[in-house]
C-alpha cells in the first residue's frame, strides 16, 4: 500500500512528488545580504492554483456568472477534493478553497512547506524591481507537487515572497515639465462620449503598495470642480491603504491611478486593491477585483514586469486568471512598461512586460503629447521616448502566440527587426505618457506631473467604464471588437506613426510602440453602437 494510502506510517510532509513544470525560479538580481535558512516554525501561507474542468479555447460571447464560470472553467470538484485531502493528510491547514478561481490557500510552517514541495527557503536582501533594497523569503530552482496531484496543479505560488513588479510612472515637479494635462483636459483632447460619466460603472484599480489620504483627493476634485468620487479601499492577504509612507514612489502611483479614472469617470464607483507585492498577492488581486459583486466594467494595472522575470506558472496563473476576468465581462487594462523595448532587461535583448503581454489584458503603451487644451485639437502626438530607461514599452511577447484577433496586423513585419517566432504584440492601445506632457496630479500634499503608463492604463479604463455605460454593455476582452477596426489606419483611433521605443519604429497602423493609437473616444463609440 502506497504511502498515499497510509497517511498515518509517515512523517509530517512526507510523500512520493514529482517535478512542478514552469515552477523554476532563477535567483533574486542583486542579492546584498544572505540571512540564513528561514526559521523553520514560522508560519506561511501558499496558493495553489489548479487546472480548469473544461479548457475555455474561446472567451464567451456573453459575460458568465461566477456561478456559470465555476461550472464550465472552475476546478472540477473531483480535482478540488482530491486536492485538499492530500494537502491535509500532510498535515498543512486548508485555509480557503474556491472552484471558481481554482485556488486553494494553504498554511503551515516552512519546514512542513519545503518538505511537501520539495525545496528549501532563505531569508535574504536583494534589489526589487524599483531597485530599492528588500529582505524576502527566496528559493531557487523548481517544485515538487505530490505524484497524486501531477497535471492537476497548475501552480503554487507564495512560497518565494521577493517583490514581483515595479509601479510604471515617472514623476517630475510641476514647474520642471514642459505642457501638462488634467484629465478633463485629456478627456477633451480624446474625446471621451459626450453624456457618460461612468453613472451606474464601477471601476476597479490594483495597488501593490502606498496609499492615498481623503485630503489629497478632497483638494485635488476640488480644484478640478468636480465633486469628490466613491473611492473604497480593500485589503488583500493583508494588504492595506498605507499613505504617506513614500511620496515619490508607490503613492505617486495610488494617487494618479485614482485622480485619472475619478476625473475621467467621475460618477463611477473606484474600488481600491491593495496586496502585497508577491506573485501570490497579486493574482488574488486580480481575482478579488475580478470576481467582485458588482463586477467591475474595468480593473486598471498599473504595475509590471519582464516577461522573463516571472515563472512560468506564475504567468500561466495570472494569464487564466485575467481570462477568467474577461469571460465575467471585466475588461483588464495594463501598463506596457516604461524602459522602452528592452523593458529595462540588462540582457540587450527585447522584452514585453507583462501582465501587459498577456493575450486577456488591453495593454496600454505611451505617447508624447502636445494640443490645445481650449478646443481639444491635436497638435502632434508621437512616440514617447526619453531615452531607454523613460520610453514606452512595446515588442512581441516570448511566450504567447500571436491572438487570433492580432493576426494578419502588418505592423508584425514592417516596424522593426521583429523576432522570426514573434508572439503577441504589445501594445494595444495607447496614450499620452510622456511626463514632459503629463498629468496634473497631486501625491501627499503636493501638486506634480506624473507620466509614465501607468497613467495610460485608468485612462483607458475610465473610457472603458463610459462606453460600457453609453452601450449598457459589458466588453470583457474588447480587443477583438477594436482590431476589427483596426486597419490602416485604425477607426476611432489617432493614429501614430512618428518616433521609437527604441528597436521599434512606429508607422501607419498598429505598430510595437503605440499599437492602434491613441483614443479617439466618442468614433469608438460610434463603432461599439454598430456592433449587435
Amino acid at each position: 500500500m502506497s504511502m498515499q494510502d497510509n497517511p498515518e506510517d509517515r512523517r509530517p510532509g512526507e510523500t512520493q512528488n514529482v517535478p512542478l513544470p514552469g515552477s523554476e525560479r532563477n535567483p533574486a538580481p542583486g542579492v546584498r545580504e544572505i540571512l540564513g535558512p528561514v526559521d523553520p516554525s514560522r508560519r506561511i501561507e501558499v496558493i495553489v492554483v489548479l487546472r480548469r474542468q473544461e479548457e475555455m479555447a474561446d472567451i464567451p460571447s456573453a459575460p458568465l456568472s461566477r456561478e456559470e464560470l465555476a461550472s464550465r472553467y472552475g476546478a472540477s470538484a473531483a480535482d478540488l477534493d482530491l486536492a485538499v485531502r492530500t494537502f491535509a493528510d500532510l498535515g498543512l491547514e486548508v485555509v480557503e478553497s474556491d472552484a471558481a478561481s481554482r485556488r486553494i490557500r494553504l498554511a503551515g510552517t516552512v519546514e512542513q512547506m519545503s518538505g511537501i514541495f520539495g525545496t528549501s527557503l532563505d531569508e535574504l536582501t536583494s534589489r526589487s524591481p524599483d531597485g530599492t533594497a528588500v529582505t524576502h523569503r527566496h528559493r531557487t530552482g523548481g517544485l515538487q507537487i505530490p505524484a497524486a496531484l501531477d497535471g492537476v496543479v497548475v501552480a503554487v505560488l507564495g512560497l518565494d515572497d521577493r517583490p514581483q513588479a515595479r509601479a510604471q510612472f515617472r514623476a517630475i515637479p510641476l514647474a520642471a515639465a514642459a505642457t501638462s494635462y488634467t484629465p478633463p483636459q485629456l478627456g477633451k483632447i480624446y474625446n471621451f462620449p459626450a453624456g457618460t460619466d461612468g453613472t451606474g460603472q464601477t471601476v476597479a484599480i490594483l495597488e501593490l503598495g502606498g496609499g492615498y489620504g481623503q485630503q489629497d483627493l478632497d483638494t485635488y476634485f476640488q480644484g478640478l470642480g468636480i465633486p469628490t468620487p466613491s473611492v473604497t479601499a480593500v485589503g488583500v492577504d493583508g494588504g492595506a491603504n498605507q499613505p504617506g509612507q513614500d511620496p515619490s514612489g508607490a503613492d505617486g502611483e495610488v494617487l494618479l491611478d485614482i485622480e485619472v479614472v475619478g476625473a475621467l469617470a467621475p460618477k463611477a464607483n473606484i474600488v481600491v486593491y491593495f496586496a502585497p507585492n508577491t506573485d501570490a498577492g497579486f493574482l488574488d488581486a486580480i481575482v478579488a477585483a475580478s470576481h467582485a459583486t458588482p463586477a467591475p466594467a474595468a480593473i486598471s494595472i498599473s504595475w509590471g514586469q519582464s516577461e522573463d522575470a516571472w515563472t512560468g506558472q506564475a504567468r500561466t496563473a495570472f494569464d487564466q486568471a485575467m481570462a477568467d476576468a474577461a469571460a465575467l465581462g471585466v475588461t483588464v487594462t495594463a501598463a506596457a512598461g516604461d524602459n522602452g523595448s528592452t523593458d529595462g532587461a540588462t540582457d540587450n535583448k527585447d522584452h514585453a512586460d507583462f501582465p501587459a503581454s498577456s493575450p486577456h489584458v488591453l495593454a496600454c503603451g505611451g505617447t508624447r503629447l502636445q494640443a490645445d487644451t481650449a478646443t481639444g485639437v491635436i497638435t502632434a502626438e508621437t512616440v514617447w521616448n526619453d531615452g531607454p530607461h523613460s520610453a514606452t514599452g512595446g515588442g512581441f511577447s516570448d511566450v504567447f502566440p500571436v491572438p487570433s484577433w492580432q493576426s494578419g496586423i502588418t505592423g508584425h513585419a514592417k516596424h522593426g527587426h521583429a523576432p522570426k517566432n514573434r508572439g503577441r504584440g504589445v501594445p494595444d492601445v495607447s496614450g499620452v505618457a510622456d511626463p514632459q506632457t503629463g498629468y496634473k496630479v497631486r501625491v501627499d500634499g503636493k501638486d506634480m506631473v506624473i507620466g509614465g503608463t501607468s497613467a495610460v492604463a485608468p485612462l483607458w479604463a475610465a473610457l472603458v467604464a463610459r462606453l460600457a455605460q453609453a452601450t449598457n454593455k459589458r466588453f470583457g476582452l474588447i480587443q477583438p471588437l477594436l482590431y476589427q477596426y483596426g486597419k490602416q489606419p485604425a477607426s476611432g483611433f489617432h493614429d501614430i506613426t512618428s518616433g521609437s521605443n527604441g528597436s521599434y519604429q512606429a508607422g501607419p497602423g498598429w505598430d510595437p510602440c503605440t499599437g492602434l493609437g491613441s483614443p479617439d473616444g466618442s468614433a469608438l463609440l460610434a463603432l461599439l453602437e454598430t456592433k449587435p
